[in-house]
């Protein structure tokens, strides 16, 4: 065998790429070392103190490149920067080409527009509150004192009817004004709560708290906005204590208008209200003697205890009683502009936007509740207007719709109708006496588009009371933006001539007289005009920020919001 062939392997597994040459010493196991390993002899580096700064024992030759195992990580949070991280010269990732847009809210727009800006932006996007805190103690604010004055202050503003989207910008702007970031307000239509939490490794602090009682009172409202407004200026200090005392004295005050005042204004609402869908003078007597009496009733009820069902069931027996009672009595008059009147001093206008607002700003459950609440209360008017309609039917009364709506437009005169219905409505939502004829006004200019547009222009009833209660809405977010107030009392008793109280009672006069496909027809057109009066206002509100360059489009992320991005 020649020398070539005793070094030819004999098989493809005879020998390795790393087996040691023949002739060559191997001291102990055989064993696979790497070109890298350091020489036999050479001292291996010490590494002492942080991975950045390494010390050694033994230099190196010049040009020698020992390499170095890695060192395991040791375990840490998942919130630690990585260990390649550095802080002056942090890497580039995860930045839009374009960079990342500033948030800056202008200081001089009201404090609603610029939490609402904020609520609706994702919430590491929310700029930092002021450093400076309004707090008595050197170290910060008291969580749960702040805490608590914010549930108290939005509580407040959900039992006067405002809607949640505002009552949490309410509750957000007291949070921040005393330096309290990362807070988040949840406002259902029974309950509040707010978590604060301080940092990413800190417990959140969280309450709550249960609205039991409503009261329509926009005095107390404007005194809970004025405070918010106060709270909400930098230049401000107001303490803890002062706030408290503050809100105490809101909830002492007593009503400015006392309760034969209400009545009567109960009684001049329903009035109005008769003129308006074709009444004469009787027929405005007869209408503020109804309302008036069905007022009383339901006060009467209210103190034994009833729920608010039974009150609308009982409050809407008198007017219907007296319209029967002129037709079975052959008076030459409107009986069922009667009725009507009373109608529009019971339906639940207030309750109805405050509804749909809060299902067109994304509160589906706070609105489905409002509207839920408001069905009910249709349905108490529903049950004491059919029981007395079906009275009148069996004793050979004669209502039919066609008397009401043949009448003739009368336009100055239903002008003064609706103005004098807004005056009414004002004084039972408790406002302030200030705000009374700036909404008396923004009433009258509602039902003149309504009147230009449906009677000269011939276009239908739901458009024209839909752009109506769109200027109403634009109005009255112009006036409240003026004071820096709630939009609520510069609107709601504004809609009062809108409502839809004739197309309510046709609807059932019609079921009560066993004609059920017209009765539903007139229901189905109620229901749309009430939606229209709802929407237009709203929309009224979102064009008025428009205009005023507030919530602008770079500003603004309810899109993401509503679309679930």
């Amino acid at each position: 065998m020649t020398d070539a062939e005793d070094r030819k392997p004999k098989s493809d597994e005879a020998r390795s790429a790393f087996m040691p040459p023949a002739g060559a010493a191997v001291d102990g196991d055989m064993s696979t070392t790497s070109e890298f390993a350091i020489p036999e002899g050479l001292a291996v580096p010490r590494t002492t103190g942080t991975e950045s700064e390494t010390t050694s024992e033994f230099v190196f030759p010049k040009g020698l490149d020992v390499p170095q195992a890695p060192a395991a990580e040791p375990e840490s949070s998942a919130f630690n920067p990585p260990r390649t991280y550095s802080a002056k010269n942090a890497p580039p990732a995860f930045t839009p080409p374009t960079g990342i847009p500033v948030i800056s809210l202008t200081k001089d727009v009201p404090w609603q527009d610029r939490m609402r800006t904020m609520l609706r932006m994702p919430v590491a996007e929310r700029p930092a509150p002021e450093p400076a805190h309004k707090a008595e103690e050197d170290e910060g604010p008291a969580v749960p004192r702040v805490l608590d004055l914010t549930l108290r202050i939005g509580e407040l503003l959900l039992a006067g009817g405002e809607g949640a989207e505002d009552v949490e910008a309410a509750m957000f702007a007291v949070c921040r004004s005393y330096g309290l970031d990362r807070c988040e307000p949840n406002v259902t239509f029974t309950l509040l709560s707010i978590s604060h939490q301080p940092s990413l490794v800190d417990d959140p602090v969280t309450a709550s708290r249960t609205v039991r009682r409503r009261g329509t009172d926009y005095t107390r409202l404007a005194a809970v906005y004025q405070l918010v407004d106060d709270l909400s200026d930098p230049e401000a200090q107001i303490s803890l204590e002062e706030a408290y005392g503050r809100l105490a004295e809101i909830r002492r005050n007593r009503h400015p208008y006392p309760g034969w005042v209400l009545t009567a204004a109960s009684g001049l609402l329903a009035g109005s209200a008769s003129v308006l869908v074709g009444g004469d003078l009787i027929v405005f007597f007869a209408a503020v003697l109804g309302a008036m009496l069905g007022d009383r009733l339901a006060w009467l009820c209210a103190g034994r205890g009833l729920p608010e069902f039974y009150q609308f069931t009982v409050a809407a027996t008198p007017p219907a009683a007296i319209g029967i009672a002129l037709a079975l009595a052959h008076v030459d008059v409107e009986a069922s502009a009667v009725i009507t009147g009373g109608l529009f001093a019971l339906l639940p206008g207030r309750a109805l936007v405050a509804g749909v607002q809060d299902g067109l700003t994304g509160y589906y459950i706070t609105a489905s509740a409002r509207l839920l609440e408001v069905m009910y209360f249709f349905v108490g008017i529903v049950v004491g207007v059919l029981v007395m309609l079906y009275v009148g039917v069996q004793l050979g009364a004669r209502l039919t719709p066609e008397a009401a709506l043949s009448t003739d437009p009368r336009p100055l005169l239903q002008i003064g109708a609706s103005m004098l219905l807004s005056l009414a409505f004002a004084i039972l939502l408790q406002q302030e006496r200030s705000t009374v004829l700036a909404v008396t006004l923004n009433g009258g200019v509602a039902w003149s588009v309504y009147g230009a547009m449906h009677y000269t222009g011939e276009f239908s009833p739901v458009a024209s009371t839909a752009v109506a209660a769109g200027l109403v809405g634009l109005f009255g977010q112009l006036l409240s933006r003026y004071r820096f107030a709630s939009a609520l009392p510069y609107t709601t008793a504004a809609i009062g001539p809108l409502l839809p109280g004739s197309a309510s009672y046709f609807g059932l006069l019609s079921i009560s007289q066993n004609n059920v496909d017209a009765g539903l027809v007139w229901l189905s057109k109620a229901v749309a005009l009430a939606m229209a009066i709802a929407i237009g206002v709203n929309l009224g509100t979102e064009i008025s920020r428009l205009f005023l360059r507030i919530g602008s489009a770079e500003k603004r992320r309810a899109a993401k919001r509503t679309r679930g991005f």
